[in-house]
């Protein structure tokens, strides 16, 4: 038997699928800027703001920070911090959120598709430049310690 609590409310005891989590490896503003985007997905023009911002936030972090936002793009394509492929990515990503934040008079909407685009790139920028270092970082290490470590 369910029973409701005082506000006549149904506990909630859990959701599905999971709600999507900025990894805490992405450091901040960027990893705070990426939740914003996961969380405001219902909201098309926010999120792809929030993704444009991340990935801003993630260049800036390796101390691409002159200029604007396209020429650290291809600043990090010179420098090998990106493929050409995902500095293609970035660009489109940067274009869909310079629409809604400037209210691009022809287009200054985006799609929940273009959204969602966005969001996806700025989640798999931050595991390729965050995560997956970190990830490579510690299983070095411990590789490392357990060769000084005697067997067993």
């Amino acid at each position: 038997m369910l029973v409701l609590e005082n506000s006549g409310t149904m506990p909630t005891l859990a959701l599905f699928p999971d709600a999507k989590e900025a990894h805490e490896d992405i450091p901040e503003p960027a990893r705070r800027f990426l939740q914003q985007a996961f969380e405001t997905l219902h909201a098309p023009d926010a999120a792809a703001v929030m993704a444009g911002s991340a990935v801003d936030a993630m260049l800036k972090f390796h101390k691409l920070v002159e200029g604007n936002l396209y020429g650290r793009i291809d600043e990090a394509l010179k420098q090998h911090l990106l493929t050409e492929g995902m500095a293609k990515w970035a660009h489109s990503v940067r274009l869909g959120s310079n629409r809604p934040r400037h209210a691009d008079e022809k287009r200054p909407h985006v799609s929940p598709d273009e959204a969602i685009q966005s969001v996806e790139f700025a989640e798999a920028l931050g595991n390729f430049l965050f995560v997956l270092t970190a990830k490579i970082d510690r299983g070095i290490k411990a590789a490392e310690e357990a060769e000084k470590s005697p067997a067993t």
